[in-house]
C-alpha cells in the first residue's frame, strides 16, 4: 500500500478557493492512478475526479466539472486539488485514493472501494 497524506482543507465563503494536496511516501507516485474523493454527512462517498497514471487522463464529476482541476508533480510526489468557486454543497470531508488502475478513470472513480491506499482526509467547509 501507497501512504498518502491530504492537506490544504479548511474554511472559506461560497465562492472562495482552495487547493487540495496529496503526498505520497513513495517515489514512483507516478505508476498509481489517483483520485480525488469526498464525503459529507449522511451522503455516500462520492468520486470528485480521478487522474491517470500513464497519459494524464482525467475525470471530473459533473459536479466539479469547470471548477475544480487535478493536476499531478511526479517529482514532488503529489497531486493536487484545486477548486474554485466553492459552493456549500462541497462541503465535506475530502479523500485521496491510489490504485494501479488499468482502464477508465471515470470507472475508478466510481469504484472507489476497489483501491487500498487512501489519506486520511481533510474537511472542507464552505459558509458565509
Amino acid at each position: 500500500q501507497l501512504g498518502l497524506v491530504e492537506s490544504g482543507g479548511g474554511l472559506v465563503q461560497p465562492g472562495g478557493s482552495l487547493r487540495l494536496s496529496c503526498a505520497a511516501s513513495a517515489s514512483t507516485l507516478d505508476s498509481y492512478a489517483i483520485g480525488w474523493f469526498r464525503q459529507a454527512p449522511g451522503k455516500e462517498r462520492e468520486g470528485v475526479s480521478c487522474v491517470s497514471s500513464s497519459d494524464g487522463t482525467t475525470y471530473y464529476a459533473d459536479s466539479v466539472k469547470g471548477r475544480f482541476t487535478t493536476s499531478r508533480d511526479n517529482a514532488k510526489n503529489t497531486v493536487y486539488l484545486q477548486m474554485n468557486s466553492l459552493k456549500p454543497e462541497d462541503t465535506a470531508v475530502y479523500y485521496c485514493a491510489a490504485g494501479r488502475w488499468v482502464g477508465s478513470v471515470q470507472n475508478m472513480c466510481a469504484m472507489s472501494f476497489t483501491l487500498r491506499s487512501w489519506g486520511q482526509g481533510t474537511q472542507v467547509t464552505v459558509t458565509s
